[in-house]
């Protein structure tokens, strides 16, 4: 029973957030997750996070999206309808291409951005209808949380979080 039990340490500061999670990580301990109510620079760093790999994600999307722009331009424009806009041939891809420049570009973009959305939605396990997972309501005002798993170390990491600056110290069963 005791290794579904957390602490909640509550900060009411980032800049104190920032030196209690040096501490933490210091000490040897494994912080669950950190709410707070707008990103903190260099947090993710500072716990220990591997990068994200969104922009190698985003480099792939908008190569799927210009290859999708170029091959619909192609079929549309030279194959399937071919018309005489403006006199400009329609007899090759090539020679129309520098007035496809900013449909492959606009496609290039869409498709990065809207894949990249759906797939951080996706990777942070965020679809609709989902229950919010906010342990505290106060970390989306103008606190922030710190979420350690206690493992029979409950007393100790009670006095690193006072000392660290915490203005609440909570011991949750955590059964989610």
């Amino acid at each position: 029973m005791e290794a579904s039990k957390v602490i909640h340490a509550i900060y009411n500061d980032d800049d104190v957030l920032m030196a209690a999670v040096k501490k933490v990580k210091a000490e040897r301990f494994h912080i669950e997750e950190i709410y707070t109510p707008f990103p903190v620079h260099g947090l993710d760093k500072a716990m220990g996070l591997a990068p994200t790999r969104i922009a190698i994600a985003s480099f792939m999307y908008g190569c799927v999206g210009l290859a999708v722009a170029v091959l619909m331009m192609d079929f549309i424009m030279i194959e399937d309808w071919p018309q005489n806009i403006g006199g400009k041939p329609s007899f090759s891809y090539l020679e129309n291409m520098p007035a496809f420049v900013p449909i492959m570009f606009e496609l290039t973009v869409f498709f990065a951005a809207h894949l990249m959305v759906i797939t951080f939605y996706l990777r942070s396990r965020m679809w609709p209808f989902k229950k919010a997972e906010n342990p505290d309501p106060r970390t989306t005002d103008d606190h922030f949380l710190m979420e350690i798993a206690i493992h029979g170390n409950e007393k100790e990491l009670h006095d690193i979080l006072s000392q660290t600056g915490a203005v609440e110290i909570n011991v949750v069963d955590n059964t989610h």
